[in-house]
């Protein structure tokens, strides 16, 4: 029997796809003739093919996302080519907007628009019931001729299925379960995405949850069981997708509790948090996790309070600073947060006195995002007042706008890359401190320019080689005492386990290397030691 395939590229093996297991979970009657494949960016396209077209394959079902979807349409060119006959449908964020202007919808037989997890299914079913060879003769490609697309939300046996599929909203709770679709080795190697409430009420323009209306919950028991299921079978790792896990303070503290009074004790949870929420359950929960067991991704993105407005964020600066020191002082979280540069009328020395501000609150990591324009999102609004100009091809980072050209993006670009290479890894802390002693952002902003005027190198940095162009800058400011440096940068040198000794320490300082860290969230692990 011919097969149907659901695949997706996803940015390194350690992700394993939630979205895909939906769709498996959903596929009913016809999930005993369906097979789920997952990819990563680095593998050649050949050999994706190679891997896909080693069945008898009717439909091949691909999630497309900003961060795939080159690598997705340079597989599905080399299947046209080979298999004209497999029917390829697209869906998921990247595809379901602006569809009559991307390449992959244009080569795709179908394109499922919005949440795919029942109308894939549906659309799989109208393609078998069609007759083959008719449906291959009858099949246009978009575009092809005057006419629109037509969008169809039912579909009729028998008859061709339209090209664009607009899928129906749905009771989430109706769904079949993803959850036993991670394998034993997901378990046991990858990070477990999960869900306890989909959509966002928030209207943040830079992001495609301000399409959702609202925020909708699964129903807690279900889902909790299924998490036990998870944890009874060895799952440690859990990544909530949600967009505002605080959202509502009892479905947090159910949650919360639920890992607490787990027997297990060595979990690793990640949560979307609200900045400026933190309901009195949370205050007196939180404190009971041990560390590097939380993480928070906390999304900051301006402090500008007319940038805020501009782009429909609300947050209450007092409360959203207020949360961050007290999650700092009272719990062990490791918190990510995240600023955006690029906003519209946020130039650099704006964006600057924030990354300064949030620097002094003392997130272990700041996340430096450069604006994109992702597709569907309200932000193309601004594109005319604000002169804003934006790659045409993915991942469609902001190139310019009125008060940041095209030479002060690229510093920013640079600059988020060295700061995660160095301000983020947690392989310096003690001297990154020296380094952002007064003013973090310009200091750290002219490590950044020096870095690419000496090497014009961002990547590929070898980490002994970052050392000593860290002290070469570091010595030649001239404004810490030579002996600090060096004892700073010698135990952050012996703390990474580097072999042999780089030139600026003295022969009586070598020593052992540090006992080996934990193989689970090694980059959270060290802030943990620096703490």
């Amino acid at each position: 029997m011919q097969s149907i395939v659901l695949a997706t590229l996803n940015a390194r093996y350690i992700h394993a796809s939630l979205g895909l297991r939906y769709l498996y979970a959903n596929m009913a009657e016809l999930q005993p003739i369906t097979q789920m494949r997952e990819f990563t960016l680095d593998q050649r396209p050949e050999d994706i093919v190679e891997t896909l077209l080693n069945a008898d394959v009717h439909i091949i079902g691909f999630g497309v996302y900003i961060w795939n979807v080159t690598q997705t349409l340079s597989v599905m060119r080399l299947i046209k080519i080979l298999r004209p006959d497999i029917v390829l449908v697209v869906g998921g964020p990247e595809v379901s907007y602006e569809v009559d202007e991307q390449e992959i919808t244009e080569l795709a037989d179908h394109v499922v628009l919005g949440a795919a997890d029942l109308s894939f299914a549906e659309l799989c079913r109208d393609i078998r019931a069609t007759d083959s060879s008719a449906y291959k003769q009858a099949h246009e490609p978009l575009n092809s001729s005057n006419q629109s697309p037509v969008t169809i939300s039912v579909h009729t046996p028998n008859q061709r299925p339209a090209k664009i599929v607009t899928s129906l909203p749905m009771d989430i709770d109706k769904l079949a379960s993803p959850y036993e679709h991670y394998s034993d080795e997901d378990i046991k190697q990858r990070v477990l995405y999960v869900e306890a409430s989909r959509g966002c009420p928030f209207k943040c323009e830079f992001c495609l949850s301000s399409l959702d209306k609202t925020a909708t919950a699964f129903d807690l028991e279900a889902f909790l069981a299924q998490m036990q299921q998870l944890v009874d079978r060895g799952a440690r790792q859990f990544k909530f997708v949600d967009r505002t896990f605080n959202l509502k303070a009892e479905t947090s503290r159910r949650i919360l509790e639920f890992f607490l009074d787990s027997e297990v004790k060595n979990f690793f949870l990640h949560f979307e948090l609200i900045p400026d929420r933190l309901p009195d359950v949370l205050l007196d929960l939180l404190p009971k996790f041990p560390e590097n067991s939380l993480q928070f991704e906390i999304g900051i993105q301006s402090f500008n309070a007319d940038v805020q407005k501009r782009i429909s964020r609300k947050q209450q600066h007092e409360r959203t600073c207020h949360n961050l020191q007290w999650l700092r002082k009272n719990t062990q979280a490791h918190i990510h947060a995240d600023l955006i540069f690029g906003l519209p009328g946020e130039d650099i020395n704006s964006f600057a006195d924030g990354f300064n501000m949030l620097h002094a609150l003392g997130p272990q990591e700041i996340q430096v995002g450069v604006l994109k324009r992702l597709r569907g999102t309200p932000i193309g609004r601004h594109t005319e007042e604000f002169d804003m100009r934006y790659m045409d091809t993915p991942p469609y980072r902001i190139l310019a706008h009125k008060d940041a050209n095209y030479l002060v993006i690229q510093r920013m670009v640079r600059f988020a890359r060295y700061w995660d290479l160095i301000g983020n890894s947690g392989r310096f802390p003690n001297t990154l401190p020296l380094l952002l002693s007064t003013d973090a952002f310009r200091r750290f902003d002219d490590l950044s320019q020096w870095l690419f005027e000496t090497t014009a190198q961002t990547h590929r940095i070898a980490l002994p080689k970052l050392f000593s162009y860290l002290f070469d800058h570091l010595s030649l400011r001239g404004d810490i005492a030579l002996p600090e440096l060096e004892q700073a940068m010698h135990d952050d040198f012996i703390k990474n386990k580097l072999k042999g000794r780089p030139n600026f320490l003295q022969p009586d300082k070598a020593q052992t290397s540090m006992a080996s860290n934990t193989n689970r969230a090694v980059r959270q692990h060290r802030h943990v030691q620096a703490s």
